[in-house]
């Protein structure tokens, strides 16, 4: 019986106009299996791991009081140089934590309107610098850090270093932002209020 089986012609791989229709084929099918594997990746990884993080942080914001985050809110919107680390550093990371994007920019409704082009800058510089250590903050764009991510490892380095770097980096960067954007806003506003003068 094993004779007869080992006897059996075997078919061969099809080659001129239908090989390549079945290699075709073949590649199409396949890349639906690597989405469908990268899938079950993500449910059982990064996915639960949002849930969590996001019902956690939900919960200290309670803890905390929605009252007292606005309050801070709130205090930011002092002139001064001495705030623009309160309204361009500190408000924008605790936005972007506790409120995740998109809901963090809704923290510059407290501030003046010639602070909130600024803050909105520095708020929207910084949903993908806290992704390493805080992926719950921005879950919709974390493929961008795990791209980073997948080259890291494969150099051989840890993903921790990566984070921390990724993120001290970010907290510089957002604070230039931030400044810079209050002083060219404040620029555009005067000019705008010279013209309108002049045209009246």
């Amino acid at each position: 019986m094993h004779v007869l089986a080992a006897d059996a012609p075997q078919a061969e791989d099809p080659t001129g106009f239908f090989g390549v229709l079945a290699h075709a084929a073949e590649w199409f099918i396949g890349l639906f299996q690597a989405g469908a594997e990268n899938f079950v990746g993500l449910l059982t990884g990064i996915i639960p791991l949002l849930i969590v993080l996001l019902t956690a942080v939900n919960a200290l914001v309670r803890a905390i009081g929605v009252q007292r985050i606005e309050r801070f809110g709130e205090m930011a919107a002092r002139p001064g140089i001495q705030w623009y680390p309160v309204r361009y550093l500190v408000l924008p990371v605790l936005s972007v934590f506790f409120l995740t994007n998109p809901m963090c920019y809704t923290m510059g409704r407290f501030l003046p309107e010639k602070y909130k082009p600024a803050f909105y800058d520095s708020s929207v510089s910084f949903v993908h610098p806290i992704l390493g250590l805080f992926p719950h903050a921005n879950p919709g764009e974390y493929f961008v850090y795990a791209g980073i991510a997948v080259g890291i490892t494969q150099l051989g380095f840890g993903l921790g270093d990566l984070a921390v770097r990724f993120l001290l980096v970010g907290l510089v960067v957002i604070l230039i932002r931030g400044v810079v954007t209050e002083l060219i806003t404040a620029r555009l506003l005067a000019r705008n209020t010279r013209n309108e003068g002049a045209l009246a």
